[in-house]
């Protein structure tokens, strides 16, 4: 069966929400989706059938893509779904005149950041203590950024 993008709507955001739960400590809630879309960002779904394989939640600013949620779900990693959801996002971006493309990752997520530097991505920053761990401890967040043409350019050959 061969997979498909198209956008998330309001009746997919519980198939969303199952993912973001098994896939990390801290998840997105329900309402962060609601308001993603009710502020116009991009939510984009991959899908084997009827199966949400992945999505992502991206933020347009001037000439850049603001990547706020990339996740694949758990019993579909390692099969280079997120290289291929980035691939489809950076697409997306040049389409539409972003030329840069942004994100934060905890810090403590190799398979992100290796997936990021494999599809182009550099570090750029850190942002200290941006994501919770606990109730009295935070994560840093590395910050990352590409031309959007530049991650294109890796293609999706790129294993997540």
């Amino acid at each position: 069966m061969t997979t498909a993008f198209s956008p998330l709507q309001a009746q997919h955001v519980g198939e969303a929400l199952a993912i973001e739960q098994l896939s990390y400590s801290h998840p997105w809630t329900e309402q962060n989706f609601v308001d993603s879309m009710h502020a116009g960002y991009r939510l984009q779904g991959l899908w084997r059938g009827n199966v949400l394989l992945g999505y992502s939640v991206v933020m347009r600013g001037v000439d850049e893509a603001h990547l706020l949620n990339l996740t694949v779900a758990p019993t579909h990693q390692g099969q280079g779904l997120g290289a291929r959801m980035l691939h489809e996002l950076c697409a997306w971006s040049l389409q539409t005149g972003l030329a840069w493309l942004w994100l934060e990752v905890r810090a403590s997520n190799r398979r992100a950041l290796a997936l990021y530097e494999r599809m182009g991505l550099a570090r750029v920053g850190l942002r200290k203590g941006y994501y919770p761990l606990s109730r009295t401890s935070q994560e840093d967040a590395v910050v990352m950024s590409a031309e959007t043409a530049q991650v294109l350019a890796h293609g999706t050959g790129a294993r997540a």
